[in-house]
């Protein structure tokens, strides 16, 4: 019999404000996630016959916060041209997208709704004031509702791996309540 469920996910959303320009800061975050050819770099992944020969690719193509860009959306494009938009929401907006095939392989094999929430999505803004916002959606929230599980401990490196990035790049110290 076919059903639907309706699931609550509870997210919990990392916000940073940075003091450092917009160019600064999404210049940081790529000093740890690298930027492939995508094309390509896929087209090797589906050629590779063992699983040895796929996570090899992707350490050699991985930055050093064991990410790669998969795409990157200039949302602000559509913005600058809206005559509807005020000014003030007129600056950069970009959202990245990024990720690894194996950390995704590894949460989904035991959590296959892990997917919906791999590669991860940073969004960064520049304010009017100059300064820049970044928003991240840390994995092991949405999928906290599963419970514990290999998936859970993959996801929680994930989320240290890209948050401990992006406090670099922004500049913005660890909260003392972590």
């Amino acid at each position: 019999m076919s059903s639907e469920e309706v699931l609550e996910v509870r997210i919990d959303r990392h916000v940073f404000v940075s003091d450092r320009p917009f160019a600064n800061v999404i210049s940081g975050i790529y000093e740890g996630i690298s930027q492939p050819d995508i094309e390509t770099l896929f087209g090797e992944l589906a050629a590779s016959t063992t699983y040895g020969q796929l996570s090899s690719l992707v350490r050699q193509a991985q930055g050093s916060a064991g990410l790669m860009r998969f795409l990157q959306l200039d949302l602000s494009t559509v913005l600058a041209l809206d005559p509807g938009a005020p000014e003030e929401a007129r600056r950069r907006l970009v959202r990245l997208i990024a990720g690894n095939p194996v950390t995704m392989g590894q949460m989904t094999r035991h959590l296959p709704d892990a997917g919906s929430y791999a590669p991860v999505t940073i969004l960064i803004q520049e304010l009017p004031d100059g300064r820049t916002r970044i928003a991240y959606d840390t994995v092991s929230s949405a999928i906290g509702g599963y419970g514990t599980s290999p998936a859970a401990q993959v996801a929680e490196h994930l989320d240290s791996e890209v948050l401990g990035l992006l406090r670099k790049a922004s500049g913005v110290a660890r909260p003392a309540s972590h």
